[in-house]
């Protein structure tokens, strides 16, 4: 039986020729239920998460006023608008480990609008009286945030555009479309939406607040600044979920296995997780109800943000860097090596753990074991790329703070360094066997430029100052151990120099 197309009026079709060996929506879309959450950032990681958490709720627990609304802010967006649209905005979640293959269609996300088609109608979504909460994943980059001076960079092309009250109408990046909703609303006497950021950044909220009633600020309109400081929500929130790029043998394997014609499914692993502060300024689902961790201390969020960034991230970071240069393709292919499987326990460790706090409940020592396990799992096919992808949104996240901590106390961090020396390594483009590589990242151009001329001498692109705080850069052990792992690195390779880290 040739695979049947994805769309509304296949869903029973579909389900019997699974026999059962699929979950399809048996709830309302469309106009029968409420848009109340718009998510700007429609990648593999939401769908793979809020829209599944959500899909729950409206399929467990009846609930009718939270369908998400997607909005894509760049015209390469366009092509996932395409592919919902012609799904009915739905679409496959594929979960792999070894125990198999299990597949949900899911259909929480109810519409979507790409702001290149009509910016107008992304405010005026986020403005709806329906829209209750505004959730973001554009990565650590989309944030504007300086690393050095935790403010705003409102130096930056994109944000002076916005800044200009005749741009109020044409926004460009997510704090112009947020701070002109908001503004609307706060005309019309309705609430502040929450906003509710879903990336991987410790105190994502706090971050996401200052950055926006800072673009507030400078739009010389301290009444909305105040006003969104005062009454709006910005909830910290820690969220997980390995989820690799699709392959169009994933799309292959959904037919063959599932008889299921998805033009952009998503692969996932079975273990999912977030834990959100409950802040919210104009109510929320219950999202308890499916398993998210709702704490009233923003303190315990901060707590499980730190673990799970340094850990986890930070281990992609050394998976992914030093696995490119050394010609890996899949995070699992590294792990399969023995010693580089020690080097990244030993970090995680002897560098990372003396640095987190402890939180009632948690084994740090089991989650490692379990980050291990993830991180082998052969089935979902993690690739190196895209853990690599915008590096200068991660290290400063994921590295850099326990390399500083650890200068504090005097502690360990030469492996912490090798990962660092890895990255500026990784920054020419070009692997030990000398095959070139692309990379993606919004400072591209600065940062190859420091990386050449710097050569193997840390201090051109320490010198950064919105990536790279002076405590680093004034530290002559880090500087040393720095430059003595790019030494290494670039005579030896990677491969050759990592047993030096290996006790």
């Amino acid at each position: 039986m040739a695979p049947l197309k994805l769309n509304t009026k296949n869903l029973t079709q579909i389900a019997s020729a699974c026999k059962n060996a699929i979950k399809i929506p048996s709830y309302k879309r469309d106009n029968a239920v409420k848009e109340g959450i718009v998510h700007i950032g429609v990648g593999g990681f939401h769908r793979a998460h809020l829209a599944v958490y959500v899909d729950q709720l409206m399929q467990k627990h009846g609930v009718t006023d939270y369908a998400i609304a997607g909005v894509g802010l760049t015209p390469f967006d366009a092509t996932m608008r395409d592919t919902l649209r012609s799904q009915d905005h739905m679409y496959t979640v594929i979960e792999r480990s070894a125990k198999g293959s299990f597949a949900n269609i899911v259909g929480s996300i109810n519409s979507y609008l790409l702001a290149a088609d009509d910016r107008e109608a992304v405010v005026a979504k986020m403005a709806h009286p329906d829209t209750r909460i505004v959730s973001l994943t554009i990565t650590e980059s989309g944030y504007y945030y300086n690393e050095n001076t935790h403010e705003l960079q409102s130096e930056h092309p994109d944000i002076q555009y916005d800044l200009d009250p005749a741009n109020e109408k044409q926004p460009k990046t997510t704090f112009g479309f947020l701070y002109a909703a908001l503004a609307r609303r706060h005309a019309a006497g309705l609430n502040p939406f929450t906003v509710m950021s879903c990336d991987n950044m410790q105190k994502n909220g706090s971050i996401t607040r200052h950055m926006l009633t800072s673009f507030a600020k400078l739009r010389g309109n301290d009444q909305i600044a105040t006003w969104i400081a005062e009454k709006g929500a910005f909830p910290n929130a820690m969220v997980d979920r390995i989820t690799p790029q699709t392959s169009p043998a994933d799309k292959e394997a959904l037919k063959e296995n599932f008889g299921i014609d998805d033009a952009w499914p998503v692969v996932t692993e079975p273990f999912m997780d977030w834990v959100i502060e409950d802040q919210f300024s104009d109510g929320r689902p219950a999202f308890e109800k499916v398993g998210v961790k709702v704490v009233k201390d923003v303190h315990a969020v901060e707590q499980f943000e730190k673990h799970k960034l340094r850990l986890l991230n930070g281990s992609h970071s050394a998976i992914g860097y030093p696995g490119q240069l050394a010609g890996y393709a899949y995070v699992h292919e590294v792990l399969a090596n023995d010693t580089y499987r020690t080097f990244l326990w030993q970090m995680m460790q002897q560098e990372v753990k003396p640095s987190l706090p402890e939180i009632p409940g948690v084994n740090i020592d089991d989650y490692c074991k379990t980050l291990i396990e993830r991180f082998s799992n052969p089935t979902i096919m993690d690739q190196l790329p895209r853990i690599c992808l915008n590096a200068s949104g991660k290290i400063p996240q994921f590295i850099m703070p326990s390399i500083a901590e650890a200068i504090w106390v005097t502690g360990p961090f030469r492996r912490l360094c090798f990962v660092a020396a890895a990255w500026f390594r990784y920054l020419h483009g070009v692997d030990d066997a000398g095959n070139k590589f692309d990379i993606e990242d919004p400072m591209l151009a600065e940062l190859q430029a420091k990386a050449k001329a710097g050569g193997t001498d840390p201090m051109e692109l320490l010198s950064v100052k919105s990536l790279f705080g002076d405590d680093l850069r004034g530290d002559e052990r880090f500087v040393k151990t720095m430059k003595e792992a790019m030494e290494d690195i670039a005579r030896d390779g990677v491969l050759k120099t990592m047993p030096k880290y290996v006790d």
